[in-house]
């Protein structure tokens, strides 16, 4: 049995420290820890990372992350781990100087503002070396360890200020956009203040979320950086990498297509920059080569191609070879991917689901994360040439020991023959020859995938180890669009959004039925984004299942087009806008086919979610209801597309247990 201890975050999350649980709950599920950042000293004899954990107390319900430092003593037992961050801030995204003297992190205060700020290696007083009215983004630390280069928005100017305070301040879409640039500030003497200066200015943005990265020289005279034409998140394509001379400023291109650059890192030796290089023209179904290039931008070579063509660029390894990550069926892969053009090789086990990748500065170890389905993810240390991780946080050591549903792939044939993946999760105590009731679990993208993650995940909006505690088999299936099997299978859906990839569902919980596991006539249906798309469309084609839950769903493809803030993602899947193919978007609309649907439904939509709008879950849910059909639809204020603070989670995921526990009977 774990030791129950109550996580110094959790203060108030959790009432059974003294008496411990029987079974897995939400209210468990929640207290749990994840890890956002896992950074190793360039001597690789400590490790940093943030552990975040949710709060929640009468007047607070928020994430806060904290930093920690272990020794990488792997003779030991258990290392030795000191805790670095205190307060109410949250301490984020360690860094090492390359010198190994000092830590950098971001600390963000409760009201949102975060600066960047440095601790001693062995710990002591830290020292804050910005301070912005917005907040600091992801930075760099320079070679020789005495500056830092970091990403700032632009701050809102004396004047828009009093404009917002006058409320003079009307928005004009597509127009006075806050841009992030690079900012530097270089190492104080005990007695001086910081003086941070700017190194970028222009029309453009700096490191979007969708195509990041900035990397420093290794003579620290440059920086190359990512950039779009703009921050919002449509703008991705426009990705290009550029190039600025620390000292004065002057900037020049290195990649500028038509195809979108991303990720820049030097080489050791600093003659050539690797990067991530879009097909042309840049799709939102991701098709990505890594490329090297001298720095002047000439003499690109694509290196070659990666099992699934959507590689994550970690660093470089050697002057020969480069470290990548990308998804694998259920698992995530490492591969080493030489320079000279050979294929990829991966290096790690294959069992895990791996996560937050860092290269230390002398390349000699990896910073990373780990779970599978039984397992909660932990901090780890291994080296490069052989793949051995070694455990060097206890985050989750609080976690009682409990009962769960025994985790297992799946592989069936669809209608058409395609070969289709998925996790099946059977119920605590399953006894072969029992028919069970099965909940079919969707997920969004539509390329994301499902892999083998903690089943008790603390951020689950549905979950799963309570489902399998209460009698539920779930299916969790990852039908043609998902990401992780390649370029072909993820296009699969072009076009064809509720088609073969519903019958990949389909012929999914049909396999699990004739497996003798599954009742038939008790199934649940849920999911979320283009996981409520396809739980609408499920609803609107099918009267199979008894109860569905709908998570922010796309609905209505017309409206979606116009109002989502990444207007040309269906027109990239459906092949042009919806006045140029009307009949297709309404035709693959699950809301055109409301008519058909009598399956109750639970809806839950973010009140903030830009990204799926609030609109797309309301018409579904107005026309349930107007046509008699049991429909409940809950709504989060400040939730974006999902919810962000823990006592939602929790009552999201509080919501689904009750939802399916009162309309499909385990007995």
């Amino acid at each position: 049995m774990r030791t129950i201890v109550v996580s110094l975050l959790c203060y108030s999350m959790t009432s059974w420290a003294t008496e411990p649980p029987a079974l897995w709950t939400p209210d468990i599920m929640v207290s749990g820890t994840v890890f956002t950042s896992v950074a190793v000293s360039p001597d690789a004899s400590r490790i940093a990372y943030a552990q975040v954990s949710g709060v929640m107390t009468e007047d607070v319900s928020a994430y806060r992350s904290t930093i920690y430092v272990a020794s990488a003593d792997g003779s030991k037992r258990q290392p030795f781990i000191k805790r670095f961050t205190y307060g109410k801030q949250s301490a984020s995204n360690p860094q090492w100087s390359p010198d190994g003297l000092w830590l950098a992190y971001t600390a963000t205060q409760p009201e949102g503002k975060s600066n960047l700020v440095i601790i001693p290696g062995d710990g002591g007083g830290s020292r804050v070396l910005t301070e912005v009215k917005s907040g600091v983004g992801d930075f760099r630390w320079s070679p020789d360890s005495t500056a830092i280069a970091y990403l700032l928005p632009d701050e809102p100017s004396e004047a828009k200020e009093a404009r917002e305070k006058a409320k003079d301040d009307p928005i004009v879409l597509d127009s006075d956009y806050t841009y992030q640039h690079l900012w530097l500030v270089e190492l104080p003497g005990d007695r001086e203040e910081p003086q941070p200066r700017r190194l970028t200015e222009g029309s453009f943005h700096i490191s979007h979320p969708f195509v990041p990265g900035f990397d420093w020289s290794p003579d620290g005279k440059s920086i190359v950086f990512s950039h779009t034409a703009t921050p919002e998140n449509n703008d991705w394509p426009t990705a290009d990498i550029s190039i600025v001379n620390v000292v004065t400023g002057e900037v020049r291109p290195f990649q500028q297509s038509d195809s979108a650059e991303s990720t820049p890192k030097y080489s050791p030796d600093g003659k050539s920059i690797a990067f991530n290089i879009s097909v042309f023209p840049p799709s939102w179904i991701r098709q990505t080569r890594v490329g090297v290039a001298s720095t002047d931008g000439q003499r690109l070579k694509l290196l070659a191609k990666t099992p699934d063509e959507n590689p994550r660029l970690i660093g470089w390894l050697n002057r020969n070879g480069l470290l990548i990550a990308e998804g694998a069926h259920t698992t995530t892969a490492l591969y080493r991917l030489p320079v000279s053009g050979g294929d990829p090789k991966r290096i790690d086990n294959a069992q895990n689901l791996i996560g937050r990748v860092r290269l230390n500065a002398s390349r000699t170890h990896l910073g990373l994360t780990l779970m599978d389905s039984e397992t909660p993810q932990e901090a780890y240390l291994t080296g490069v040439r052989s793949f051995a991780p070694h455990r060097v946080s206890a985050g989750n050591s609080h976690l009682p020991d409990l009962a769960m549903g025994t985790t297992e792939v799946l592989r069936w044939n669809s209608r058409d023959g395609m070969e289709i993946e998925g996790l099946l999760t059977y119920p605590v105590g399953y006894e072969r020859g029992t028919r069970y009731p099965l909940l079919l679990v969707i997920h969004g993208g539509p390329a994301g995938n499902f892999s083998r993650s903690f089943i008790a995940h603390p951020r689950s909006l549905y979950p799963l180890a309570a489902f399998s505690v209460e009698g539920y088999a779930v299916l969790r299936v990852n039908p043609r669009g998902s990401g992780g099997y390649g370029y072909e299978f993820r296009r699969a859906n072009n076009n064809d959004w509720g088609g073969g990839d519903f019958e990949d569902l389909m012929t999914g919980v049909d396999h699990v039925i004739e497996l003798g596991i599954a009742d038939p006539e008790r199934l649940g249906v849920m999911g979320w984004s283009y996981g409520g798309f396809m739980t609408s469309w499920v609803v609107t084609h099918t009267d199979r299942f008894r109860a569905a839950s709908i998570g922010a769903p796309v609905t209505d493809l017309v409206a979606f087009n116009g109002t989502a803030d990444i207007v040309d993602f269906l027109p990239d899947y459906f092949g042009g806008d919806f006045w140029e193919r009307e009949a297709v978007y309404r035709e693959h609309s699950p809301l055109m086919h409301v008519g058909n649907a009598n399956t109750p439904a639970l809806i839950q939509h973010g009140r903030a979610d830009a990204r799926v709008p609030l609109g797309q879950g309301t018409a579904f849910y107005r026309a349930l209801k107007r046509r008699g059909i049991e429909t409940r639809m809950v709504t989060y204020p400040r939730a974006p597309h999902g919810p962000r603070e823990p006592r939602q989670v929790l009552h999201v995921m509080n919501d689904n247990l009750a939802w399916f526990k009162s309309h499909i009977p385990v007995n």
